[in-house]
C-alpha cells in the first residue's frame, strides 16, 4: 500500500471524513455515470469490489445483486457492514494480497464483476498486478473486471495535474501504465480516460477486461 496518512489526510481513515468528503467532491455523480457506461450490473451478478472502502457504491447498485466487498481498514469494513450487512459480504483483507488468498479468501467463488473504484493508484506496481491476477482467478469464463483511478494525461491542464500529484494514492499513473500492469491477467484491456467526471479538477483512466 503507497498512499499519504499523515497530517490532514489522516482525517480521511474516520468513516465519516471519508464519505464527506467524497460526496463533497462529487464522487456519486461520477460512480453513478461509472455504474451505467462501464459496469454494466445486471440481474443476479455476483460482483467483487475490491477495497470497497465503506461500500457506499453499493447503494448505487441494484438490490439483486450478490455483492462481496473487502478493504484492508477496519473502520471502513466496520461502517460497511453496519450500514449495508444485510445486502452484501465484507471483509478485511489487504488489497496487496489478494492474489494470493484469492482462492480461498473473499473472492472465492466465480464473479461476473471485480471492480476496483479508486484502488490501483493506491498501490505499487506489484500490489496492482497481483490485484488484477486476483480478479482474472475469482472471475468465471468471461467475467469483467472494470477499474477507475486519477491519470495523468497528455495536455493535461496545470489544476489536474496538481491534484494528482497531491492525491492520497501516490501511484497516479498514465492509462497506459495501468493498462500494462492489468495486461499480468487481461491480455486484452479496453482503456478510456474521462474528464471532469468530479467537482474538482481530475482526469480519470478507466479499464475494463475480460476474463
Amino acid at each position: 500500500m503507497s498512499q499519504i496518512d499523515t497530517g490532514i489526510r489522516r482525517l480521511l481513515a474516520s468513516p465519516a471524513v471519508y464519505d464527506f468528503f467524497q460526496d463533497l467532491v462529487g464522487a456519486r455523480r461520477a460512480r453513478l455515470r461509472w455504474i451505467r457506461e462501464c459496469l454494466k450490473p445486471f440481474a443476479g451478478a455476483r460482483i467483487l469490489d475490491i477495497g470497497c472502502g465503506t461500500a457506499e457504491l453499493l447503494k448505487l447498485l441494484p438490490s439483486d445483486i450478490e455483492y462481496t466487498g473487502f478493504d484492508m481498514s477496519p473502520a471502513y469494513i466496520e461502517a460497511a457492514r453496519r450500514r449495508y450487512g444485510d445486502r452484501g459480504r465484507f471483509t478485511c483483507e489487504r488489497a496487496g494480497v489478494f492474489e494470493a488468498s484469492a482462492a480461498d479468501g473473499p473472492a472465492s467463488g466465480g464473479f461476473d464483476i471485480a471492480m476496483a473504484f479508486g484502488v490501483l493508484h493506491h498501490l505499487d506496481d506489484e500490489e496492482a498486478r497481483q490485484v488484477f491476477l486476483g480478479a482474472r482467478k475469482a472471475l468465471k469464463p468471461g467475467g469483467r473486471m472494470v477499474t477507475f483511478d486519477p491519470a495523468f494525461v497528455p495536455d493535461q491542464s496545470v489544476l489536474a495535474r496538481f491534484a494528482a500529484s497531491r492525491d492520497r494514492g501516490r501511484n497516479v499513473r498514465s492509462p497506459e501504465a495501468y493498462a500494462a500492469l492489468g495486461r499480468a491477467a487481461f491480455p486484452e484491456i479496453a482503456v478510456s480516460v474521462w474528464h471532469g467526471a468530479l467537482r474538482i479538477p481530475y482526469d480519470h483512466a478507466i479499464l475494463a477486461g475480460r476474463a
